[in-house]
């Protein structure tokens, strides 16, 4: 999923691809890498916060928490444009990625000499370090980073973009404001990838965005990659390339499973659980559709709560390495009987 540096919520108002071959060769997710705050899909709290820090431009200290694929990453990006303007980026700015070595030399050296070095900038507006994927960097990393933030206050800000802001250190947490992003619900996905078809003029069904909407799971970057990726491959998107594409267990298969065991009817959804098996998915695949399937299956409400309930217990155990098919079997037989339960009662 993280094809490209960081979180992409999305693309840009989308405009008709050109001959340049350059534009043509680039990935969608950067290709349609939204350039300003008001063109990110969703999160619209955490946006209208950073609009009014790039509308007054006093920037503090910012992490940015929240799942992969979501705009963490576009958001600094757009806001260090909208606050230094496009002739200051390259001087001003400096981006560091959780494939680059983070270590506490890093730190010590090419951060601190970055905060150091003067740079003429627009009166209140200050340099702009961006550490991606902060919560990868070493206990010694983030020790050292918390005293250089405290020294070059003044001339420099730091953005750092974290899945969880638990595992940035307190003292680091202290001294910034957090901003947090939740992911995308479908529909905002879906209106950003029917501009992007119609720009790429890619040929569709629309059971073929929904099965794009669905694999993606809120998460714009894995999106647009399922996007390009179907089309690439099939030149058409529909449902069956899609998930062809995207290899993932196909939704109607974990429906016929789930109203199995809605009857009672272990043995015939033991079947198609086999089925799914032997194609060769992993338990955890076949775990995550399934939760995903449950979640917008129509059955009453304590049906559903008592089925995510068991379902997120087998997640635990498949997490923790015991992902065998007795595993998922005892699943679907837990599954039959919350549902027998439900009839009885």
């Amino acid at each position: 999923m993280a094809a490209t540096s960081g979180a992409t919520a999305a693309a840009t108002a989308a405009t008709p691809a050109t001959s340049n071959a350059r534009d043509y060769d680039l990935p969608w997710v950067e290709k349609y890498r939204p350039h300003k705050l008001s063109d990110v899909v969703g999160n619209q709290d955490a946006v209208s916060r950073l609009q009014v820090i790039a509308r007054d431009g006093n920037m503090p200290n910012l992490i940015f928490s929240g799942p992969p694929g979501i705009g963490k990453t576009t958001c600094i990006l757009a806001l260090a444009h909208e606050l230094l303007g496009q002739s200051n980026i390259k001087e001003a700015v400096l981006e560091l990625n959780a494939s680059d070595d983070r270590g506490i030399d890093v730190v010590r050296n090419k951060i601190k000499m970055f905060a150091q070095k003067k740079v003429t900038l627009p009166p209140g507006r200050h340099k702009v370090i961006i550490l991606d994927e902060a919560d990868s960097m070493t206990s010694g990393a983030q020790q050292a980073l918390r005293r250089t933030m405290e020294i070059y206050s003044n001339t420099t800000r730091f953005a750092l973009a974290c899945n969880i802001s638990s595992k940035i250190i307190e003292p680091i947490q202290s001294r910034c404001a957090i901003v947090r992003f939740s992911r995308l619900s479908e529909q905002e996905i879906l209106n950003r990838l029917l501009r992007v078809v119609e720009a790429e003029k890619v040929p569709y069904v629309p059971e073929g965005l929904e099965a794009v909407v669905f694999t993606a799971d809120g998460d714009m970057r894995q999106a647009l990659n399922n996007l390009q990726a179907t089309f690439s491959g099939f030149q058409f998107v529909n449902q069956e390339n899609v998930f062809k594409v995207c290899d993932q267990p196909h939704p109607l298969l974990i429906s016929n499973i789930i109203r199995h065991t809605l009857g009672g009817k272990l043995d015939e959804a033991y079947v198609h659980l086999k089925q799914l098996y032997d194609l060769g998915y992993s338990a955890s695949d076949i775990v995550t559709t399934l939760f995903r399937v449950v979640k917008n299956y129509e059955m009453p409400e304590y049906l559903k709560l008592e089925y995510i309930r068991e379902v997120g217990f087998a997640h635990m155990r498949v997490s923790d390495g015991v992902g065998t098919l007795l595993q998922l079997t005892g699943l679907l037989a837990k599954m039959c009987s919350v549902s027998d339960k439900a009839k009885a009662a």
